[in-house]
């Protein structure tokens, strides 16, 4: 099956309240009233009714299915303000002048359980969708750094069909150090085991396998695998790997001496931005891949960025992916408790 339509399938068997925060976009509307006819996700809307009913007659948007979180409701307003006050330990005036706007509004709605996830973006620079996450929403335990990934999906690879990968960070962080680094393939892991059921193989990449050429950004590399061990030890990593020694078995066999990593990578982990946007684009166009993302990760609840050149058809199919992540989230926090 493919991979998005196994995961509107995914949302369509328990379908979660995902928030909007752009009701003034004819495509969140469009997407929003699509995503809930079909059942992929109970949406709701952050704004006045009455603006957003008057903005979808003129666009022709049947609105039926549709929640509203009005964000200039008093009520609403103080206990938001209050929760936001009380985790960053700030006055509460500073805390109602964040929470009414609509991304900090969505956010708190995620926070506070009255939603599974938020999809925003299509008319917000992403660099503030990430900010209004980190203050309301927050990060996973043991991490502090937002970043993103890509499902890759070959056609094919060496034996195999159809080959997932994960690879991270190739969207936002754009110079990280081996702490920010460790977090992202912390992140990158968890989502291949969760999202994807994956067994994950977590290769940190770099020009040098093992030592083979030693300066400060292998020593970056080295550094994170080891500080990834220390906040989940749950995770099988390796590097610093190349390339082909993290996806090649009989390169790995020449290259590495033990690994159970090398040779069965699943899950990339670039230096920086530049590799991974590079190596991304470079694999879907050169090898017919399908590129699914960026999704983001990092944060404690599931919230995800759309560019501003999205399709109604592309905000679907990342609010499909949100809900599974909200789903795969809950059940994770069930089994820890």
């Amino acid at each position: 099956m493919d991979l998005i339509k196994s995961f509107v399938e995914q949302a369509k068997q328990r379908p979660l309240r995902i928030v909007y925060p752009e009701s003034h976009d004819e495509r969140v509307l469009r997407a929003a009233s699509q995503v809930g006819l079909e059942g992929i996700a109970q949406p709701v809307i952050v704004g006045k009714l009455e603006k957003t009913e008057a903005a979808a007659a003129l666009a022709g948007v049947d609105l039926g299915g549709i929640e509203w979180a009005d964000n200039s409701d008093d009520m609403t307003l103080e206990r938001y303000a209050d929760a936001y006050a009380s985790a960053r330990d700030v006055k509460i005036g500073i805390g109602r002048k964040l929470v009414r706007k609509p991304l900090s509004f969505a956010g708190m709605m995620v926070k506070l359980g009255d939603a599974s996830g938020m999809v925003a973006g299509v008319d917000t620079a992403t660099g503030h969708v990430i900010q209004a996450a980190s203050l309301t929403i927050g990060f996973q335990a043991g991490l502090s750094t937002s970043s993103s990934f890509f499902i890759m999906v070959l056609p094919s690879f060496m034996d195999e069909t159809n080959k997932a990968l994960v690879f991270a960070d190739a969207a936002v962080a754009v110079a990280p150090d081996s702490q920010q680094l460790a977090e992202i393939a912390v992140a990158s892991g968890r989502n291949a085991r969760d999202l994807l059921g994956m067994d994950p193989k977590i290769a940190f990449l770099s020009f040098s396998t093992k030592g083979s050429a030693v300066n400060e950004q292998t020593h970056k590399v080295v550094a994170a695998v080891e500080i990834a061990r220390q906040i989940d030890a749950s995770l099988d990593y390796d590097g610093e790997l190349q390339a082909d020694a993290a996806l090649v078995p009989r390169v790995a066999a020449k290259k590495v001496q033990e690994s159970s990593v090398a040779g069965k990578a699943n899950v990339l982990i670039f230096p920086d931005l530049s590799s991974g946007n590079i190596a991304y684009k470079l694999v879907q166009y050169l090898a017919g891949a399908q590129a699914i993302g960026p999704i983001l990760q990092g944060f404690a609840k599931p919230v995800n960025d759309m560019s501003r050149g999205a399709t109604v058809g592309d905000i679907v199919k990342v609010s499909a992916i949100t809900v599974v992540q909200a789903q795969k989230a809950e059940t994770v926090g069930a089994e820890a408790a």
